[in-house]
Formats: structure tokens, C-alpha cells, sequence
């Protein structure tokens, strides 16, 4: 008997893609409303044609000292439409100054959770600093590929769905 191997996510729908990107319409247009967002940016494999990407991945930049709890719900939304579908959803984040500064907690409640791998669980209200596990180049932080607000910049050629959905 052979095994076949898969590698990466298993989506419950035929097409991800649509779903994804509407997950980050979505988000794009609670986020932008929120007092202290300052730029929300497409990176990942959600911004090239790739077929079944695994997650769809946004770059919030803040005002450093924001309060995060209504980002966190923004972001907890955009990733349960991501859940829906066996796919997953992440809102990194980074300061004005180009500071990575982690992701948005999965987690509704911080309990100091034995799963949580954040550097300083607590310590900023959900924010996930496991910057040891995951951390964006400041060229990236500089230079997304997609900005999709407030301005939109496009410095590669986006896949047409995402044409169609998130910037028409």
C-alpha cells in the first residue's frame, strides 16, 4: 500500500481562496476604523496565485502604545472565517518605526496558557510576542507587497482574485 503524503493545510472547500480573501476584506474594514491602525498591508502566499495557500497573512502597523482589544476581536474574526474552511488566519504587527512587534494572540482571555509561546505572556494584552518563533525582516515591514490601506501599493503583480476582491 502506498501512502500519499500532504503537505500543508487541507481546506474543506473546493476554493479557499475566495473565502480567504473576503476573511481579509473583512478585516481590512473593521481594522482601518480602529483608533491607532496606521497601515494594513497583504503578505504571504495569499497575494500570489498559489491554489490552496495555508493562511491568509495581513501586517498591521500601530501606534505603538494602542490599546489592541478591539484589533484582537477584528483579528479572532478574520481568523474563525479562516477556521471555517481548515485554514488559518494571522494579523502581525508592527510600530511606526519599522519594530516588529509580534502577532495578535489566538487566545480570547490571557491564562498564561501551557501552549502559549509568547515571550512575555500577559504582559501586553493580546499581543503574542514570540518573536522567537516567528519574526518579520524590517524589509518586509518596510516594503509589504500588497498595502491595501490607507493607500493601496502594489510592489509585486497580485494574483487576480485578489485584484478583484480586496482592491476593486
Amino acid at each position: 500500500m502506498r501512502r500519499r503524503y500532504h503537505h500543508g493545510p487541507r481546506p474543506s472547500v473546493p476554493e479557499p481562496r475566495p473565502v480567504l480573501l473576503a476573511a481579509v476584506r473583512d478585516f481590512v474594514v473593521a481594522a482601518s476604523a480602529i483608533d491607532g491602525v496606521r497601515r494594513i498591508a497583504l503578505i504571504g502566499s495569499l497575494v500570489t496565485d498559489k491554489p490552496v495557500p495555508k493562511d491568509a497573512d495581513v501586517l498591521v502597523t500601530i501606534e505603538a502604545e494602542m490599546d489592541l482589544g478591539t484589533l484582537a476581536r477584528v483579528s479572532r474574526q478574520m481568523q474563525g472565517k479562516a477556521n471555517k474552511i481548515n485554514l488559518g488566519a494571522e494579523a502581525f504587527l508592527a510600530d511606526q518605526d519599522g519594530r516588529y512587534l509580534g502577532r495578535i494572540c489566538h487566545w480570547r482571555d490571557c491564562r498564561a496558557r501551557v501552549l502559549c509561546r509568547a515571550q512575555h505572556c500577559g504582559a501586553r494584552e493580546h499581543l503574542n510576542d514570540d518573536l522567537h518563533v516567528v519574526a518579520l525582516s524590517a524589509k518586509l515591514i518596510a516594503e509589504p507587497p500588497l498595502e491595501l490601506w490607507p493607500t493601496i501599493v502594489r510592489r509585486v503583480r497580485p494574483a487576480a482574485d485578489v485584484e478583484a476582491i480586496l482592491l476593486a
